[in-house]
């Protein structure tokens, strides 16, 4: 009970600014309970005056029942109108704080968990917990509906009230049994989900290489393998509850029959008439049901507190660590920074050892060496896409911890080797960055990332659709478009990962004229495999084993390490074959 108190608290905030649609909802669930309350009676009533021939009287009480039953479908309508329009404003509000919740998330978490967690969370609970006061209104309307009809039979008849109260009781402890087993069996149930959820997101993201790799049956039987054990577990779960169910309507069955024994007998011995013996008869059927009603209160509850606390755990919860940022702001930075003796480990194996350098503003400053030396690290750790344990980062001689998410990321930009472009149009994907981006902007920035020919040779220019992941586009007009997304960002440091690396010459050639376009008016990191590609860098630093091995301009590399000069002769060698 404490815990459901405590997650309807939760729920509430999301709920504000819906008083009025909760107030019609109540108020209409209260006169619907007296209606219901009142038909019974006015149907045995109807049967006292067929006895009698009282035509008037039995007209005038079927136009009463005729009354109540469509004040009866008005309030429904009420309800059903005002509940969908609450369960649409909270679950709007929820799904967008779980989300942006959800981009605050600690990479290294996000890197633990599937994308499904997140998923089945974002969908399947935010609708559970959205509509819990709709539901809640629903179940304890008709729980205080069937507390009515109690109270009429005991009014009517102790000893049948003393009977159904029996029943209930018996009924009730059957239906906690049930719902106890079927939310085990629900928590079995959504891990599994969330792992076919996971795997489809994937099969969604990777369908080119698995056609490539003509791994199409693998993976379909994959999914076959994950779909199949969730429907089993789906299925474990709701025949466990059916098994449960048939042997308490057997029960309730039973019961039914009792009470007609019971009635029969009254009757027998006169101590009710007939009509009172039917109106009690609709009354205990009715209220019989109130014990599936609990059960449904029950499983509600369960599912509630269950679809919570996972929504909990994204938003406030210790498993889930969010990004921290420290308070101090700087609008427009210079664009220098420094390692200071930074260590970092994956998995406690060590990236990163005690690394030092310092980048001045608008100098373009490229890092080689071997896969795994750390360079794609040092990118991460001053984006701040992972923290420092060890040593420091400062950006214009401020520690990296200190500042705030927007004067790291609004200066920030990465272009990687296979940059992720959105489903939406060329102008589109550019505005994400710049709601109010004006057309000349769009335009100077693709040309100096060189891509503003190819796209006025598309059917609808600037307006052209491109696909999820920018699938309509190759390899460097996605990165010649992600150049133009951080020109127009504005951002005063801009990472190049790997950016041409598995392109083309001619491509290779308009991405390095881009880059050269912003040469001394940004401060410019690029990590390449090809040398070639970085040789008018202002400073190389070659990495080994976490640290700078050496440093310099190319010339200077050239002469002083070994290393350096290899992979460059290898390079050279590979190209003129």
């Amino acid at each position: 009970m404490k815990d459901l108190i405590k997650n309807l608290k939760f729920a509430w905030k999301y709920a504000k600014g819906q008083e009025k649609s909760l107030a019609i909802v109540i108020i209409t669930n209260i006169l619907s309970i007296v209606s219901s309350i009142i038909v019974p009676i006015l149907s045995a009533k109807i049967i006292i005056e067929l006895t009698t021939n009282n035509y008037n009287r039995i007209i005038f009480v079927g136009l009463m029942i005729f009354l109540v039953e469509t004040f009866n479908s008005i309030s429904h309508y009420l309800i059903n109108k005002y509940s969908t329009k609450m369960y649409r404003e909270v679950l709007s509000k929820l799904g967008v704080e779980l989300g942006e919740n959800i981009l605050k998330i600690k990479n290294e978490c996000l890197d633990k968990h599937g994308s499904g967690v997140f998923i089945q969370r974002l969908t399947n609970d935010t609708s559970r917990l959205a509509d819990v006061f709709n539901m809640f209104l629903s179940l304890i309307t008709n729980l205080i509906r069937n507390i009515g009809i109690l109270v009429a039979i005991f009014i009517v008849n102790k000893l049948v009230f003393i009977y159904v109260i029996v029943m209930l009781v018996i009924l009730y402890c059957l239906e906690k049994i049930r719902t106890d087993k079927r939310n085990e069996d629900d928590k079995v149930y959504r891990k599994s989900q969330e792992r076919v959820s996971g795997f489809i997101g994937e099969l969604v993201r990777g369908a080119r290489d698995i056609k490539m790799l003509n791994s199409e049956k693998d993976f379909i039987k994959e999914l076959d393998k994950r779909i199949d054990d969730a429907n089993y577990k789906d299925l474990i779960m709701k025949n466990r509850s059916y098994k449960y169910r048939l042997g308490i309507w057997c029960v309730s069955d039973m019961f039914s029959f009792l009470l007609i024994v019971v009635l029969v007998l009254l009757m027998k011995y006169e101590l009710i008439v007939p009509a009172i013996a039917l109106v009690l008869h609709n009354y205990a059927n009715n209220v019989s049901y109130s014990v599936y009603l609990i059960g449904d209160i029950l499983n509600y509850v369960k599912d509630f507190n269950l679809s919570s606390e996972r929504i909990y755990e994204i938003l406030n919860g210790d498993e889930f660590k969010k990004e921290q940022f420290g308070n101090k702001h700087i609008n427009k930075i210079k664009g220098c920074f420094e390692f200071k003796n930074v260590s970092f480990s994956y998995d406690n194996k060590k990236i990163l050892d005690n690394l030092c350098f310092k980048i001045k503003a608008n100098e373009t400053v490229a890092f080689v060496g071997k896969s795994g030396a750390g360079k794609t690290t040092i990118f991460n750790l001053l984006c701040k896409m992972y923290d420092v344990k060890e040593g420091v980062i400062t950006i214009d001689g401020i520690n990296i911890n200190d500042l705030d998410k927007d004067s790291i990321r609004s200066n920030i930009t990465i272009i990687s080797q296979n940059p992720y472009i959105f489903n939406m149009s060329i102008k589109d994907n550019l505005k994400l960055v710049k709601s109010n981006l004006t057309k000349k902007e769009m335009i100077d920035a693709c040309k100096i990332a060189c891509l503003d020919d190819f796209i006025n040779e598309l059917p609808n220019k600037y307006d052209t659709i491109i696909g999820e992941g920018g699938v309509n586009l190759s390899g460097g007009q996605k990165q010649r478009l992600a150049i133009a997304r951080a020109l127009i960002q504005k951002t005063e440091i801009i990472l190049f990962d790997e950016a041409t690396s598995a392109l083309d010459n001619e491509t290779q050639n308009k991405i390095q004229q881009a880059i050269d376009n912003m040469k001394n008016e940004y401060t410019i990191l690029i990590i390449a495999h090809r040398l070639s590609t970085i040789k008018n860098s202002n400073r190389i630093l070659y990495l080994d084993n976490g640290m700078i091995e050496a440093e310099g301009t190319h010339n200077q590399l050239i002469k002083k390490c070994k290393k350096y000069k290899d992979l460059y002769e290898s390079e050279i060698i590979k190209e003129n074959k």
